[in-house]
């Protein structure tokens, strides 16, 4: 049950900076994207306190944090329409490859 709470807390995880992106965009909007931001990292962190429970500190917070940073820099390209190439593609592979190794060694 920890990894899934540890799966659950890192999607929250990404709630955040897509709730700040949001609010700092919007004009009429931004309390409403504030609010949704507040709301996902404390579930993050709620979740991510369940996990720990069962796995270990640093494996749980290298994970969620990779996770997290993977799936946000996917909806930056996807959503936001932030630049891609080769290298920023490469650093990103190199995280979800850490996030990969540390669930395997776990």
């Amino acid at each position: 049950m920890g990894w899934i709470y540890l799966f659950v807390a890192a999607l929250f995880e990404v709630g955040w900076p897509f709730g700040l992106k949001m609010a700092s965009n919007s004009v009429n909007y931004k309390f409403l994207w504030i609010i949704f931001a507040i709301i996902t990292m404390t579930l993050s962190g709620v979740f991510l306190y369940f996990a720990q429970k069962q796995i270990p500190v640093g494996t749980a917070y290298a994970i969620w944090t990779g996770i997290g940073a993977a799936c946000t820099f996917l909806i930056g390209v996807l959503v936001f329409n932030d630049s891609i190439n080769t290298i920023r593609i490469f650093g990103v592979s190199l995280i979800i490859m850490g996030v990969i190794l540390l669930k395997i060694a776990h």
